[in-house]
């Protein structure tokens, strides 16, 4: 019996999908649960126009990304902090400063926990970060920190 699975079940498919299932257990656990509907004629022309909407709708999202990528690649960010001797930092300059600072400079409202930091910033200097914009899609930026 052919279904479309309403949600995610494991060892079979995912939300969307059309599998091939016996007929015991699709009457049995799948229909009775909600986890799947009968595959007719209607629906399976339904669930494939849904995955072409998603389809386009990543690949557009794809394109803002790696287009925001090369706005971001290789830009400097200047971060003003107070110091102490020896150019140690009174505290640190954090993932949440620097995406202050995206937002001050292009208007981009980046989340904090995309952007990576190898270690703490805690002193003067100039250091590299990397912003994670969409899975697979990275832009390296400079983050130079001045007294």
């Amino acid at each position: 019996m052919l279904v479309i699975l309403q949600k995610d079940v494991k060892k079979l498919g995912a939300k969307g999908d059309i599998v091939k299932v016996s007929d015991g257990y699709a009457r049995n656990y799948l229909l009775p649960r909600g986890l799947a509907v009968e595959a007719t004629e209607k629906g399976i022309t339904h669930v494939k126009t849904l995955k072409k909407q998603q389809q386009r709708k990543e690949e557009n999202e794809l394109k803002e990304a790696k287009k925001l990528a090369e706005k971001l690649e290789g830009q400097v960010f200047v971060l003003k902090a107070k110091a102490g001797e020896k150019g140690r930092l009174f505290g640190s300059i954090t993932s949440k400063d620097i995406a202050d600072s995206i937002k001050n400079k292009f208007g981009l409202s980046i989340d904090k926990r995309k952007i990576d930091l190898p270690e703490p910033i805690k002193a003067l200097g100039s250091y590299e970060a990397e912003i994670r914009i969409y899975p697979g899609v990275t832009a390296a930026i400079k983050v130079v920190v001045e007294a």
